[in-house]
């Protein structure tokens, strides 16, 4: 990016309360920054619960920012987002409101307190590869593509819950 800008990539998610309503006003918040813009949103996919399978099921998507920020900056904003949306973080791995994380920043490996980059074990989880191939079918990660990598992941159940990337616009 010749702004000095980077390509970050951010998984969201949630359970319970309205997961969509709050993912579209994460990314809505995103988008309205001036130091960070979404480049591409994927569909949303509804995504059977994982490691705590004892809840309701997820909604999943992931979307492409293009960000001046700092890797430790944008997951920053990523947290102060999913606050300001009443995220509780009670049960690892269990319901909420919404998640927002940080998957890959500029395809740059980083290992610091609490910012491990790329994501460690997304490319083992289905509900985020299938949502990161859709927009990003040709970024590397542990040495192949994130379309290859999704394919080879057993994503039974996942199923797409809305018809494209536009869904966070208008909500």
């Amino acid at each position: 990016m010749s702004d000095g800008r980077v390509r970050a990539y951010l998984g969201l998610g949630g359970n319970i309360g309205d997961p969509v309503a709050n993912m579209a006003a994460a990314l809505r918040a995103i988008d309205a920054r001036a130091d960070t813009g979404v480049a591409a949103v994927s569909r949303l996919f509804r995504t059977p619960p994982w490691g705590n399978t004892d809840q309701p099921w997820f909604v999943n998507a992931c979307a492409a920012v293009d960000t001046a920020l700092s890797p430790r900056a944008l997951l920053d904003v990523c947290l102060d987002t999913e606050r300001s949306l009443k995220r509780e973080r009670t049960l690892r791995w269990g319901p909420r409101t919404i998640d927002l994380d940080v998957l890959d920043y500029d395809g740059r490996s980083i290992a610091e307190e609490g910012l491990d980059l790329p994501h460690p074990r997304m490319t083992q989880r289905a509900f985020v590869m299938v949502p990161l191939a859709e927009i990003a079918p040709d970024l590397v990660l542990d040495g192949r593509r994130a379309v290859e990598i999704a394919v080879a992941l057993d994503a039974a159940g996942i199923e797409p819950a809305s018809g494209d990337g536009r869904w966070w616009r208008g909500v």
